[in-house]
């Protein structure tokens, strides 16, 4: 009879009942055994059921009431809903109103399929998922789709605003050899090139650089260091120092042209001080001087049209830059430094900030046609008659406005000082 190499029961001898095993550590016996039931067999810890609140990720899933529901839902409904209308306004007014159909108004259009996209493509399912307490349900296969279509329409939209403060500042800064270059085909390619850089960051976790954190109930763009720094850059950073330059640039430019625009009939006080004259010197010069001021605004009123548009174009571009800077910046700061804080497999942000910081990114895309309405007449009108259905005749409407204004500029100048004023300003 063999014996087993360990020195125990011979080959072939009947097996002790599995329910009895050998004391840990009796081994060699010396003395009779002592025999102890197994302990009950454990299963692996992946195998451990979560708790129903939460995700492998350990991100707390929010649990709320009906009354909760009930209005978290309408905000978003709300988002969403204004999105829609404000982008399809502004897509329907260029593409059907003859006066804006320009090549510059090419890039406001991007601008608003960009943000229709976000607000067709991507808010819904965030307000699906917000709504049951952030539990991602709708599998792991469309959680690849639904950040790469997120990542996609967002950066398009920033990067849009990006060449929009490069097409203004050359247009300010250039207004006799810009215009000549900006035809169709130009924007065209403008256009093409922001949507193309805003799908490369996407590609990164298609093709397994970059994994993004999907399981069960959280799906999570990739927080793999390396990606996060080159995304963030590319869809944000990298725009808004550009903006940003375009906007101090565009400043400056409206600065010196207000210095520029001094005018030599324009009467100083210091020319003035010491002249000792009757009443009647003194209206008769007034009036010359008056006169003079008149004939040198008409024959600078090209100058003054320009030193308006410049005004204007920061102006608008100011509250654009600044809009922009208010709703992204939170989300990209929190988006860059989460890696570095919780690491590459899961993110340890509260639930409830990181989805405030994502809606006030995505509450950019609503603002956006307001702002450049508020600022532009001619889709101010285009709106206004849109939305009151009076869809005949908005060419005409459009022209007859500008030509309004055209003389209302030209017969009341800005800079016209009343005579009293000015009289004051002497007597002083």
């Amino acid at each position: 009879m063999v014996r087993s190499p360990l020195g125990g029961r011979p080959r072939g001898e009947a097996a002790e009942p599995r329910a009895l095993r050998m004391i840990a550590g009796s081994w060699p016996p010396r003395g009779p055994a002592r025999l102890l039931p197994a302990p009950p067999t454990t299963a692996p810890p992946a195998a451990t059921a979560l708790p129903a609140n939460e995700s492998r990720c350990g991100e707390q899933i929010l649990s709320y009431g009906s009354a909760e529901k009930v209005v978290i839902g309408a905000a978003l409904s709300l988002i969403t809903l204004l999105t829609v209308a404000g982008n399809c306004l502004v897509v329907i007014s260029v593409c059907f109103v003859k006066k804006l159909r320009q090549p510059s108004n090419y890039l406001i259009v991007s601008l608003a399929l960009a943000d229709l996209s976000v607000a067709l493509a991507v808010m819904p399912f965030v307000s699906v998922t917000d709504l049951i307490g952030g539990e991602w349900i709708f599998g792991r296969l469309f959680c690849n789709v639904f950040v790469a279509m997120d990542v996609t329409c967002c950066t398009a939209s920033i990067l849009t605003l990006c060449v929009i403060s490069i097409d203004r500042y050359l247009g300010i800064t250039r207004p006799l050899t810009y215009p000549v270059r900006q035809n169709g085909k130009c924007m065209a390619k403008m256009i093409l090139c922001v949507w193309l850089l805003s799908a490369s960051i996407t590609i990164p976790p298609l093709f397994g650089w970059a994994q993004n954190v999907n399981d069960e109930k959280v799906c999570l763009i990739s927080q793999d260091f390396g990606y996060t720094i080159y995304s963030t850059a590319v869809a944000f950073y990298i725009p808004m120092s550009v903006m940003l330059f375009m906007y101090y640039q565009i400043y400056k430019a409206a600065k010196r042209s207000a210095a520029k625009h001094k005018f030599a009939g324009f009467p100083q006080p210091e020319e003035i001080e010491g002249i000792s004259m009757n009443g009647v010197v003194k209206l008769h010069k007034e009036s010359e001087e008056c006169t003079n001021f008149s004939r040198l605004l008409k024959q600078d009123k090209k100058n003054i049209s320009i030193f308006k548009r410049e005004q204007k174009a920061a102006t608008t571009l100011g509250i654009v830059v600044g809009a922009f800077t208010v709703c992204w910046l939170p989300f990209f700061l929190l988006s860059t430094a989460r890696p570095f804080i919780c690491g590459t497999a899961c993110s340890c942000i509260p639930l409830w900030v990181e989805r405030t910081f994502l809606w006030l990114g995505y509450a950019n895309s609503l603002i956006n046609p307001f702002i450049y309405a508020f600022f532009n007449r001619d889709l101010r009108t285009t709106y206004r008659n849109l939305l009151q259905c009076r869809y005949r005749n908005i060419n005409r409407k459009l022209s007859a406005a500008g030509m309004h204004e055209a003389l209302k500029l030209a017969e009341k100048p800005e800079f016209v000082l009343r005579s009293s004023d000015f009289s004051r300003e002497k007597e002083s």
